[in-house]
C-alpha cells in the first residue's frame, strides 16, 4: 500500500505529506488505515475537518484516483461506511475519543486528535444556553429606541434586531452582506451595552483575522461612532484600535501555544471579532478558550463569503442555524426590545444557537438599480439565468467581456492600464501619499488563482509591462531589482515591530531628496514611510487574489477568471469578488467557467452542526 501511496503524490492524485503521514501510522499490513490516514490528510489540505466514512466507498475512491482506484481496492477490499468503521477501530491508532488516539472517529467520521478536539470545543461553547441574567428589558428598550428610532413603515430594524441580540446574549453571531450595516450596528450596540452598564467599567476589544481586516474595523467603527454623535463620555470609552487576533491572543514566533488561553484568559469584558467568515477551527477553539467566563463575543461577517483559507467553515456551519428562526419565547422577547413584531417558529432543531444569531437582511448599499447587488444575489441564490441577465447589458454598473480571442486579454490589460493611471500620474505629479493611496483604491484587479496567464503573478508581470510601454512607470534595468516609483506592493508576512501586516497595502514614491520610500496609510489615517529593504516578505499589488481582497472594497473592481475550470472557482469566490465593487464591476471570463462557478458551491466537510445538536443546552 505504501509504495502504491508513494507513486500516487507522484502522479499528484495525493501530497508527498499525505503519503508521508500515512507511513507515520501505518505499514504495509494495515492497508485500510493507510489509506484512510492519507485521505485525512488530504482533505485537511482542502479545508475539511474531518474525513466522512462515505469517501472510501467504492464509488468514491474511483472519483477520486480514477483507474488507480482498482488497486487500492484490491489491497483494501471492497465496503461501505459499517464496514470501515469495523476495520478502522482494530487499529490502535484510532479510538473513539476516550483515549488519546492519533485519529479518532466519530459518527462515521475519522479526524485528526486535534481537529476533533477543537471541534468538540468549538461545538459546546456555541450550544450553550448563554442567554445574559438579569437584563433590565425597559431600560434597554429605552436605550434601543434611541439609537434605532422606529421606522414609518413598521417594518422589523434587523439592525435594531442584532444589537438587542448581542445586548442580551453572551454570544452572538451578525452576520449580513456588503451595506447592510454591520458596523454602525456594532457601534450602536457597544453604545446600548456602556449605556446600561453605566457606572461599571466594561473592558471592550476589537479583533478581526488579518491585518487588514483589522485596519478597516478599526477605521469603519471610528467613522460609524463620529456619525453617531455620542455623549463624550460614552464615545471616550470605545475602543480606538483593533487587533489581529494572533496578537490579541499573544502568539509566538517560536511556539503553537498562545500567550492567553485557558489558564490565562484575555482581560476583556467584550469582544467583537470582524470577518469572521475568516476564522478556521483552530483558531475559534483557541479564542474561545482564552475567553473568560463572563465575557460576551460578538462576531460579525458574510456568512456568504470565502470560507477560512484552513480547516473549516466556522460561521457558516453556525449560520445554518439561523433559517430556523428565533425559538417563539427568543422571538417574543425581542419584540418586546424592540416595539416590532419579530418572527419566530417552532422549527426544529430546538438549539439555543438559534437564539443568538442574527442576519442582517437590507443593503443600504445597493438599490434595485444595481446592477452588482442583482448580480451578487443571483450568484449567492445559484440562480444561473438571473445572474446572466444582470450581465446582459440592463445594469450600467456591470459589464461582461469574454475571453475568447487572444485580443481580449489585451482588452483586459488595457482596461488595468486605464484602470491605474490615474494613480500614476499622481505619482509623476508628487502628489501626497494619502492622495496616491486614495486614487489606487479605488480600482483593483481581482483573480481567483495565484499561478498562470490569468492568476496574480502573470497579470501582475503584464500589467507592469503594459504601463512600462504607456510611460506610465520606468522599470529598472535589471529585472532582478522590482523596486521603482509607482509601485504597488502588499505584505504577505506580519511585522509588528513595524506595525505592518499581511494584507496591507503600499506605494514607493520617491522622498524629497529621490530616494524611495514605500507608504502605507495606518488605520489612524497617518502614513508611515518603509525603506524597501526594511519591509517584510512582500509583492507586487496590481493584481490580488480574491482571498486577499476579503475586508477590501472598491469603487471599480476587476475580475478575470480562468479560462480553464479550477476547483477554486466556486459561487463563494465569485460572490466575494462581486461585493469588493461599490460602484462598478467588470468581468473576464468565459461563459462555462462563470455557470459552473455558480454551480458549485464551496462544500467543507465537518461534523460541527451534528455535535451542536447532539449536545445539551446549558
Amino acid at each position: 500500500m505504501q509504495t502504491l501511496l508513494t507513486r500516487l503524490a507522484d502522479e499528484g492524485m495525493l501530497r508527498s505529506l499525505d503519503a508521508q503521514f500515512s507511513r507515520l501510522l501505518a505499514d504495509d499490513e494495515q492497508p485500510a488505515l493507510a489509506l484512510a490516514a492519507a485521505l485525512v490528510s488530504q482533505e485537511l489540505a482542502a479545508g475539511h475537518v474531518c474525513l466522512p466514512l462515505a469517501l472510501l466507498s467504492p464509488a468514491s475512491l474511483k472519483a477520486r484516483f480514477g483507474a488507480s482506484a482498482a488497486e487500492l481496492l484490491a489491497l483494501v477490499g471492497e465496503g461501505d461506511e459499517q464496514a470501515w468503521e469495523a476495520r478502522l477501530m482494530q487499529e490502535s491508532a484510532v479510538g473513539d475519543g476516550s483515549e488519546a488516539t492519533p485519529l479518532v472517529l466519530q459518527n462515521r467520521r475519522l479526524y485528526l486528535q486535534r481537529l476533533w478536539r477543537d471541534e468538540g470545543k468549538v461545538a459546546a461553547f456555541f450550544a450553550e444556553d448563554a442567554a445574559e441574567e438579569g437584563v433590565d428589558e425597559a431600560r434597554l428598550r429605552d436605550v434601543l429606541a434611541r439609537l434605532f428610532p422606529l421606522q414609518e413603515t413598521g417594518e422589523v430594524n434587523w439592525q435594531q434586531v442584532a444589537a438587542a441580540v448581542a445586548a442580551t446574549r453572551r454570544i452572538a453571531v451578525i452576520s449580513g452582506g456588503p451595506g447592510t450595516g454591520k458596523t454602525t450596528t456594532v457601534a450602536k450596540l457597544l453604545a446600548a451595552l456602556l449605556q446600561i452598564h453605566e457606572g461599571r467599567p466594561l473592558r471592550i476589544q476589537l479583533a478581526a483575522p488579518t491585518g487588514k481586516a483589522a485596519a478597516r474595523l478599526t477605521e469603519s467603527l471610528g467613522n460609524a461612532l463620529t456619525a453617531l454623535s455620542l455623549p463624550a463620555e460614552i464615545a471616550g470609552r470605545f475602543p480606538h484600535e483593533a487587533f489581529t487576533l494572533h496578537r490579541l491572543l499573544g502568539a509566538r514566533p517560536d511556539s503553537i501555544r498562545m500567550h492567553y488561553h485557558r489558564d490565562n484568559p484575555l482581560h476583556l469584558d467584550v469582544l467583537v471579532v470582524d470577518e469572521a467568515s475568516m476564522v478556521d477551527l483552530p483558531m475559534m477553539s483557541r479564542l474561545i478558550e482564552a475567553l473568560p467566563g463572563h465575557a460576551r463575543l460578538i462576531l460579525l461577517g458574510d456568512r456568504d463569503q470565502l470560507a477560512s483559507v484552513e480547516a473549516g467553515a466556522v460561521l457558516g456551519d453556525i449560520c445554518r442555524f439561523a433559517e430556523a428562526g428565533f425559538r417563539p419565547a427568543r422571538a417574543a422577547q425581542l419584540s418586546r426590545l424592540c416595539g416590532v413584531q419579530v418572527p419566530g417558529g417552532e422549527k426544529e432543531p430546538d438549539v439555543a444557537v438559534r437564539d443568538g444569531l442574527c442576519l442582517l437582511q437590507k443593503s443600504y448599499r445597493f438599490d434595485a438599480a444595481s446592477g452588482i447587488g442583482q448580480l451578487a444575489k443571483a450568484i449567492n441564490t445559484g440562480a444561473t439565468e438571473r445572474a446572466w441577465s444582470c450581465l446582459a447589458g440592463t445594469f450600467a454598473d456591470v459589464a461582461w467581456h469574454a475571453l475568447d480571442q487572444a485580443e481580449d486579454y489585451q482588452q483586459l490589460i488595457a482596461v488595468c492600464v486605464a484602470g491605474y493611471r490615474a494613480t500614476l500620474e499622481a505619482v509623476a505629479q508628487r502628489q501626497p501619499p494619502d492622495q496616491i493611496l486614495a486614487a489606487f483604491g479605488r480600482f483593483r484587479l481581482l483573480c481567483a488563482l495565484r499561478e498562470g496567464p490569468f492568476g496574480q503573478q502573470g497579470l501582475n508581470l503584464r500589467i507592469e509591462q503594459a504601463l512600462s510601454r504607456a510611460g506610465l512607470i520606468q522599470l529598472p534595468a535589471n529585472p532582478h531589482l522590482r523596486w521603482y516609483c509607482g509601485r504597488p506592493v502588499m505584505i504577505t508576512r506580519n511585522d509588528g515591530s513595524l506595525g505592518l501586516f499581511n494584507g496591507d497595502i503600499g506605494i514607493a514614491l520617491y522622498d524629497d531628496e529621490d530616494r524611495l520610500r514605500v507608504h502605507f496609510q495606518m488605520p489612524d489615517g497617518s502614513i508611515k514611510s518603509v525603506q524597501p529593504s526594511r519591509l517584510p516578505q512582500s509583492e507586487t499589488a496590481y493584481a490580488m487574489t480574491v482571498h486577499k481582497s476579503q475586508g477590501s472594497e472598491f469603487e471599480h473592481t476587476l475580475l478575470a477568471l480562468p479560462t480553464e475550470f479550477s476547483p477554486i472557482v466556486t459561487r463563494e469566490l465569485l460572490y466575494t469578488a462581486v461585493t469588493r465593487a461599490r460602484s462598478r464591476l467588470t468581468l473576464f471570463g468565459k461563459e462555462r467557467i462563470f455557470t459552473r462557478a455558480i454551480q458549485t458551491p464551496t462544500l467543507r466537510r465537518s461534523g460541527l452542526m451534528e455535535r451542536m445538536m447532539s449536545l445539551p443546552s446549558a
